[in-house]
């Protein structure tokens, strides 16, 4: 698979020399993950070029914590990465919203990103909002991480969120070149020693909530060892299927059955016997047009188990890759096997005009359109998005800044809207961070896109933006849901912020058990009468106004139908004439069924039944007499030791009064010193640079619970801990 870029140009064959040369070197200079322990900023790369070392990270003590690889057979053997002060970090805590399809085809990614944790290694976040992400969750079934380390264990940001979308998370067991020949040496040296090593992969992915494992050996294999190199794959198999059901172990196609290093590039007798001891085969990515037809022929009745590659750097791929990507996703659909998609970063990577965000739309439309939507969500209530993306410019909590800081943490993601993206003449659609461009209906014109202004939660909305003159109306497809509705009442919620003149509803289409098709408009307006026709209105029965945002919501029974798409509706009242201009800002959507509703009152616990303790205390000097606290915060309920919710949000509250600190209790109003520090997917947050000026006595951690429904517990009621930092220097 590519290191680099240097691939691109030069064929596997010629680069053995080379890699066997550059790993030989490396191994003898590096002697273990040399990362620095502060957070990064946007400009690091610069800064660093003035460092004259950068110093090795002890694993075992307290630092930000960091995603990072295991690099050698002794340490997977050791089981040494379960003590390192990161492994609590870097568990994913969002459990798989559904299984993999054995109806149909399926879609694999394989990230292969900058040889792999760049700006996602870091745990907590970091500032670059210009990190790369993947937004189309929807059009993928199985996502890999991958890297050039022995042992690249996903970073729980793309678990977490691939999870939240239905998306199943491997890592990468890879062996290359002479050292991974000396490396299969060791670990195939007996039975027992394969075997030994299966179920340490095993324990990683169940311990650290990820679903399998790509196993790629891509040198040579001593033809005494292949049979505990099939050992090695059907024990892993079987082992992983035990300890975390629905698990995958896809085998990569590079060795064959007689220790060969010779890339087949279609399932035969050579490659099969590894196919037949796990889950599937990502074939190499170049292969001819007939071999996705002699594929399913040999797989028979597991066709959709070959994930034939597809390379979007177009080395040596059918179709090319790039922007001709669905030249090769055509054939494979029409052949009925599934579709391995390799490095699509190439978006990124490359800077494709005109800018990243409009250029990944662009891409990702070329999958829609060859292979067609492969994720229906939700799926269950409760539903919440607020749009976020993983990235932006600004943290907010119902209408309220916290922070106006860049930020990047891919576990922020929420359920990701689909939508639609298409290029030139009408009915355009694009959407991007900053700026997006125009949709046209009935001649007018309407822009969609996200910016850098407040959001109602998180860092995300989406921005409606343009000109509706008289009657005409306009609408975006948001969600496709697949949800089966009861007798139940369920309630719909959302957020807007706009003018007294631009109204914005949501179109709700639902099927009859008799498949009969209706829509229902929620919206806060009667619109026009001359769509009456066109579909029910159902108004909103409430109305809340917080921070400029207006959150309407209302009831509905719609017994024995599945609610099918989520639109939004942009529109004017009857008589609106002072403007055309149309401007609206969607903030969030929730759809709860009424119980849970009722029990959103109390679903968090209160602040007393939390416990919060502080490990690793320590307070250095700073800059201008300033101190630096660094402390990791942990927290539990006290009688539910397992009870995990899925966001935290942490802050930090200076306090200065000696008089807080005899009481041991924080003032009952908020202060102006309370400062967000960042979200936590864990029960767990180290504060890694926290600076406290000379005249702080101490400071109020709090911890604000977020449930998976939208809802938070007030922050002046959550859990708090005051650190006391006299004596500490």
């Amino acid at each position: 698979m590519r290191g680099d870029l240097l691939r691109a140009y030069f064929s596997r064959k010629t680069l053995v020399s080379l890699y066997n040369l550059f790993f030989t070197i490396s191994r003898t200079l590096l002697t273990s993950f040399p990362l620095s322990v502060i957070m990064p900023k946007p400009n690091d790369a610069v800064a660093g070029s003035d460092s004259e070392s950068v110093p090795l990270l002890d694993l075992s003590k307290p630092s930000t914590p960091i995603s990072l690889p295991i690099k050698s057979l002794q340490d997977l053997k050791s089981r040494s990465y379960f003590d390192s002060f990161h492994f609590q970090f870097n568990r994913s805590t969002v459990p798989l919203r559904r299984d993999l399809p054995d109806h149909r085809p399926r879609v694999l990614v394989c990230h292969d990103m900058k040889g792999g944790y760049v700006d996602d290694k870091w745990v907590q976040g970091c500032e670059n909002d210009a990190g790369f992400a993947i937004w189309h969750w929807y059009l993928m079934d199985v996502f890999v991480y991958f890297s050039h380390s022995l042992v690249t264990i996903p970073p729980p940001c793309w678990t977490n969120t691939a999870h939240r979308h239905g998306v199943k998370v491997l890592g990468t067991f890879i062996t290359e070149w002479d050292e991974g020949k000396a490396t299969c040496g060791e670990m195939l040296a007996t039975k027992e020693s394969a075997q030994m090593y299966a179920e340490r992969l095993a324990e990683l992915a169940t311990s650290l909530g990820f679903d399998g494992w790509l196993i790629n050996i891509e040198n040579e294999i001593d033809k005494e060892q292949v049979p505990n190199l099939m050992e090695f794959v059907s024990h892993l198999t079987k082992v992983l299927h035990l300890s975390t059901p629905g698990s995958l172990v896809i085998w990569y196609d590079s060795v064959t059955v007689h220790g060969h290093l010779k890339w087949q590039d279609h399932l035969n007798e050579k490659n099969k016997p590894f196919f037949d001891l796990c889950d599937g085969i990502l074939m190499n990515y170049t292969w001819k047009e007939s071999y996705p037809k002699l594929s399913a022929e040999v797989a028979g009745d597991r066709k959709y188990d070959v994930y034939m590659g597809i390379d979007v750097f177009g080395r040596g791929s059918f179709g090319g890759g790039q922007w001709t990507v669905d030249t090769a996703l055509d054939l494979l659909k029409r052949h009925n096997v599934s579709a391995a998609i390799f490095a699509p970063g190439w978006v990124y990577e490359t800077a494709q005009p005109p800018n990243f965000h409009t250029a990944q739309n662009k891409w990702w439309s070329l999958v829609e359109k060859s292979w067609g939507i492969v994720q229906t969500y939700p799926q269950v209530l409760p539903f919440y998005s607020d749009f976020n993306q993983g990235f932006g410019y600004h943290v907010s909590l119902e209408g309220r800044q916290l922070s106006d800081a860049p930020w990047y943490n891919i576990s922020c993601q929420s359920l990701q809207p689909l939508l639609e993206f298409k290029e030139d003449n009408t009915d355009i659609i694009q959407l991007t961070i900053e700026y997006i461009c125009l949709q046209t209906y009935n001649g007018e014109h309407m822009n969609l896109f996200s910016t850098r202004e407040a959001s109602y939660n998180g860092g995300g909305n989406i921005v409606f933006k343009g000109r509706l003159e008289g009657d005409v109306y306009f609408t975006a497809r948001l969600f496709k849901p697949l949800l089966h509705l009861s007798s139940s009442p369920i309630t719909v919620s959302y957020s807007v912020k706009s003018d007294e003149t631009s109204n914005l509803g949501l179109l709700l289409g639902f099927s009859s058990p008799s498949h009969e098709t209706k829509s229902i408009l929620v919206a806060p307006q009667e619109p026009t009468p001359r769509l009456d026709h066109m579909f029910l209105k159902c108004l909103v029965t409430s109305e809340q106004t917080v921070s400029e945002w207006t959150v309407y919501e209302t009831s509905l029974v719609m017994d024995g139908h599945t609610l099918t798409e989520i639109s939004a509706f942009c529109y004017r009242t009857e008589n609106s004439t002072k403007t055309s201009e149309y401007v609206a800002l969607l903030g969030h959507i929730s759809i709860k069924e009424h119980a849970q509703l009722q029990q959103n009152l109390v679903s968090l616990p209160p602040a007393s039944s939390w416990v919060i303790e502080a490990h690793s205390i320590e307070l250095v000097p700073g800059d201008s007499g300033s101190k630096i606290l660094r402390v990791k915060l942990e927290w539990r309920q006290k009688h539910l030791e397992d009870s995990v919710l899925p966001v935290y949000n942490v802050y930090a509250e200076k306090v200065k009064s000696t008089d807080v600190l005899r009481s041991r209790k924080v003032l009952d109003k908020p202060r102006s010193e309370r400062v967000f520090l960042g979200v936590s997917h864990v029960p767990a947050y180290y504060v890694s640079e926290l600076v406290v000026d000379s005249d702080v006595k101490g400071v109020s951690f709090v911890v604000q619970p977020c449930g998976e429904d939208g809802s938070w517990m007030k922050v002046d009621d959550s859990p708090n801990l005051l650190v006391d930092l006299e004596g500490l220097s």
